[in-house]
């Protein structure tokens, strides 16, 4: 019998890897990429170009940089709506801070800080005080967007100073790869630090006692406060490190463009939420990983392209994005519902 029961539980844990690939979210999203990949290569002959290739690994960086922070909070139960400001503020911030001829290497902490700051007061105002987070952070994004303004009496910023080649070598930069039988491939800078901070991420959810304290917090937050989690303190630094991601994100923008201006960013909350959500992640807590924010990103993104090349007004672009959150959460729904029969 108890050989049976061994048997059984084997079999359980190790013989069905192949449904539980199947079950995961981030599985069909990274199928529906690829497939998408595939037809557009077919279906247009600038898809597939290395130049644009480059511009779509490139602009789906920034959104999959701060989707992996958001995919933190939204884990823990949370959500932060003043992401697409704080990215601005911290643009402007290096970008003002080199214009009066500041070094580089004191800009970017400057920018960094400034954005950590914004996280640490949206961490306290939530853990601490109490307030929802819808509120707290549409509040941020107000604040902040209007400090950037106040910040650069809202004009626009394109003189960086001495080290301005540095800054748009950091944004706009890549690096070729050379490969066999191919040309070589130009992989943008953002892209680079990507997939640093996926790596980082993704330890950190799977392997560290701050990423089992995330899930927890997000499966049952009063069981975790129970357990000895210490909610109120990894709140405050899973918005730390959601706004830490689009201060990064910011940075590295305004290198690419080589300009920043007080529009930066806007609307880009909704970009990175949706990116999150389709590539897995629950709204309600406790399910979400880095590499299913990076696919969700990647496919908004293709979806974006592809919609430009095929001569269809981007107006449909919502459309898409939006459909494609609405099956995410009628997938988890349905996947949720079957687990508990």
């Amino acid at each position: 019998m108890a050989a049976s029961l061994e048997d059984s539980i084997d079999r359980r844990v190790h013989g069905n890897w192949l449904s539980w690939l199947v079950s995961q979210q981030t599985f069909w999203v990274s199928v529906a990429a690829v497939v998408a990949f595939v037809v557009l290569t077919f279906a247009s002959d600038v898809f597939a170009t290395q130049q644009n290739l480059f511009n779509v690994t490139r602009n789906f960086a920034f959104v999959a940089i701060i989707a992996i922070g958001m995919t933190a909070v939204i884990v823990t139960g949370g959500i932060d709506l003043s992401v697409g400001a704080v990215l601005v503020l911290s643009g402007m911030v290096v970008g003002m801070t080199m214009h009066t001829g500041t070094s580089i290497w004191v800009a970017i902490p400057l920018a960094l800080g400034a954005s950590l700051l914004a996280g640490a007061i949206n961490g306290f105002m939530i853990a601490y005080i109490g307030v929802p987070p819808f509120v707290v952070t549409l509040g941020m994004l107000s604040i902040v967007r209007s400090l950037a303004m106040v910040l650069s009496n809202n004009r626009m910023v394109y003189e960086f100073g001495p080290d301005q080649p540095k800054l748009l070598a950091l944004g706009g930069g890549f690096v070729s790869v050379s490969l066999p039988f191919v040309d070589p491939i130009r992989v943008p800078s953002p892209v680079l630090f990507l997939i640093v901070l996926l790596l980082i991420a993704s330890f950190l959810f799977r392997w560290t006692r701050w990423g089992r304290h995330l899930y927890a917090i997000g499966g049952n937050e009063r069981a975790a406060t129970m357990t000895g989690v210490p909610v109120k303190l990894v709140k405050v630094s899973v918005y730390m490190f959601c706004a830490l991601c689009a201060g990064i994100a910011g940075v590295l923008e305004v290198g690419w463009l080589g300009t920043v201006t007080t529009s930066l960013g806007q609307g880009m909350e909704l970009s990175v939420i949706a990116a999150s959500v389709i590539g897995g992640t629950n709204l309600a807590g406790g399910i979400g990983t880095a590499f299913g924010a990076v696919v969700g990103a990647a496919l908004i993104e293709v979806i974006r392209n592809s919609l430009i090349l095929l001569g269809i007004s981007t107006f449909w672009q919502g459309t898409f994005v939006g459909g494609f959150i609405i099956v995410a959460v009628l997938f988890d729904r349905l996947r949720a519902r079957s687990a508990n029969e």
